[in-house]
């Protein structure tokens, strides 16, 4: 809840939106209006679920469906399904990260051999507020980020760390705007043999690191190397 993850979906469906794509939506409620996409919103009243909605959308031949959030079994099964059967499928659940995302749809209840043979790659992201440009000035490194900075080998100039002191613009917080922090992992061939196998989450991570993958608090780090946020957002977000 909080990070985002909502406009990163509806940012994913304008980029998919074309005029010869058929895009259904399922969601609780519906937060944006997006042209040429049918989106529906569940109901109690009405009995409309999010996999209620799922099984109907199937008879529609969709190309694109996205999910609002996964949060049962029946959903998560449903989902699946569909992107079993050639739909591209977009969704969220709650998960702390990438790889944990795996084993929570296979916690709700979903074969992991069709997991691995389903899941194109799964996203982890926070919002981080950003230093205010009008009122910045240098800021301190403690032992824990420099100690962090050179454990994942991020490039981290003590000269270039700012903090923002406050001013009228940001209300005297320190902070204006907000951007995204995040980690992709991209399922490849080797990782979906992990998953298919019920791999460790420590071993997925693994893999997916020496496959590319760089880690939110990754992420996170080079944008306090870059002047972008501080240390004490990060820590406040990821709970370092």
């Amino acid at each position: 809840t909080g990070s985002g993850k909502t406009t990163t979906l509806y940012t994913v469906l304008r980029r998919l939106n074309s005029p010869e794509k058929k895009i259904l939506t399922i969601e609780d409620p519906v937060e944006y209006n997006v042209p040429g996409v049918v989106q529906v919103q569940t109901s109690e009243a009405k009995g409309l679920t999010f996999a209620s909605a799922l099984r109907n959308f199937l008879r529609h031949d969709p190309d694109i469906i996205m999910v609002g959030e996964i949060r049962d079994s029946e959903t998560a099964v449903m989902a699946v399904e569909a992107s079993l059967t050639g739909h591209l499928v977009l969704s969220t659940v709650h998960a702390n990260d990438a790889v944990r995302t795996i084993t929570r749809i296979r916690d709700l209840g979903v074969n992991p051999k069709l997991v691995a043979s389903t899941c194109l790659g799964t996203m982890a992201q926070r919002l981080v507020r950003l230093t205010c440009p009008h009122c910045q000035a240098a800021a301190q490194a403690d032992e824990q980020l420099l100690r962090l900075a050179e454990r994942y080998q991020i490039d981290l100039d003590p000269a270039r760390l700012v903090r923002g002191t406050g001013c009228e613009v940001c209300n005297h917080t320190g902070y204006r705007g907000r951007t995204v922090i995040h980690e992709l992992m991209v399922m490849t061939p080797e990782l979906r043999v992990l998953v298919e196998n019920q791999a460790s989450d420590s071993d997925l991570e693994r893999l997916a690191r020496e496959q590319g993958m760089l880690l939110l608090l990754e992420d996170a780090l080079t944008k306090v190397a870059n002047g972008l946020t501080t240390w004490e957002e990060v820590r406040r977000v990821t709970l370092v």
